[in-house]
């Protein structure tokens, strides 16, 4: 399929069908810990990338295969709230089903009223919060000019305000960046002004393009939790899996994937490995098979191997 991929499994939202909105790498930001790489070109401007239709009819036909879902979620190859359409969307799959919809942001683009409105349906919103302070801001997420500090957290005040559903602000937490004492006040400072229901710190696991991206401390990452669980309560989830097992074709369910981001080479193999239970050879035939296609390289990050893209 083009638009939709998975289901992936996290602690944060189960087994989730993936809905991506847009062409990569559409976005309003650079962030430094990406896992897409860098933003060669910001995107500051809302449009319907593909047809509305189109990516409903997918929704609707994986909803046929996937019956074991616990969330279905929109996220983008950059910027999710890009997509002009996004609450039609949400709309539209609401009335397929009864499974929750999230939607994953950067949340840059709040600020715009039309652009809150559009999603009051949606059961949750994972906006990012990297930073405390403006200085920050702009050295992690790099945002493109005209898009400031003040303007994206008065954005996620102003939706706090209107949004009935589950508001689960996104940390990335960076170690020697915003890990600090300093940074971790001002970040929970912000965070008090929001009032999330939830705050998830995410950390840097997977392949970025900046080498100066490294994994907190242990110290580090209990200092973030104790700061920031005064204000709302932390999530430090733990890696997910994939779940191939319902997939019509491995190759293209692995591709959708990968393309959307590295896939840690033990998780596939763990996940190949469920849909052959019992027979190690056949799982080591397939991995194989993956490979030769040439459409995977592997890199490595953090002493593990990662399954990307092979750039034509």
């Amino acid at each position: 399929m083009k638009y939709v991929f998975g289901p992936v499994s996290s602690k944060r939202l189960g087994q989730s069908l993936g809905v991506d909105l847009l062409p990569s790498k559409s976005c309003t930001w650079n962030c430094l810990y990406c896992q897409l790489g860098k933003t060669r070109n910001f995107v500051t401007e809302r449009q319907e990338f593909f047809p509305r239709q189109e990516i409903l009819e997918e929704i609707r036909q994986s909803l046929k295969v996937s019956t074991n879902l616990d969330w279905i979620t929109f996220v983008g190859s950059g910027e999710t709230l890009l997509y002009k359409g996004i609450g039609w969307l949400i709309a539209e799959t609401k009335k397929l089903t009864t499974v929750p919809v999230a939607v994953i942001t950067n949340g840059s683009l709040l600020y715009l009223p039309e652009v809150r409105e559009e999603l009051l349906f949606a059961d949750a919103l994972l906006p990012s919060l990297n930073a405390g302070s403006e200085a920050l801001h702009n050295r992690i997420d790099q945002p493109a000019s005209g898009l400031t500090f003040q303007q994206h957290v008065e954005g996620l005040i102003a939706f706090r305000q209107e949004y009935k559903g589950r508001l689960w602000i996104e940390v990335m937490l960076l170690g020697g960046i915003n890990d600090s004492d300093e940074a971790l006040h001002d970040l929970a400072s912000v965070l008090k002004q929001i009032n999330p229901d939830m705050v998830h710190l995410v950390l840097p696991t997977r392949p970025a393009p900046e080498q100066q991206v490294q994994l907190p401390t242990p110290e580090r990452l209990e200092r973030a939790i104790a700061i920031l669980s005064e204000i709302a309560t932390v999530v430090n989830p733990l890696k997910g899996s994939m779940d191939l097992r319902n997939a019509a074709d491995l190759c293209e369910a692995v591709t959708a994937i990968v393309s959307r981001h590295p896939v840690q080479q033990r998780e596939l193999q763990k996940a190949i490995a469920d849909c052959f239970p019992d027979d190690s050879a056949k799982v080591e035939e397939v991995m194989l098979e993956l490979f030769a296609t040439g459409r995977f390289k592997l890199v490595e990050h953090n002493g593990e191997q990662y399954w990307v893209m092979r750039m034509e």
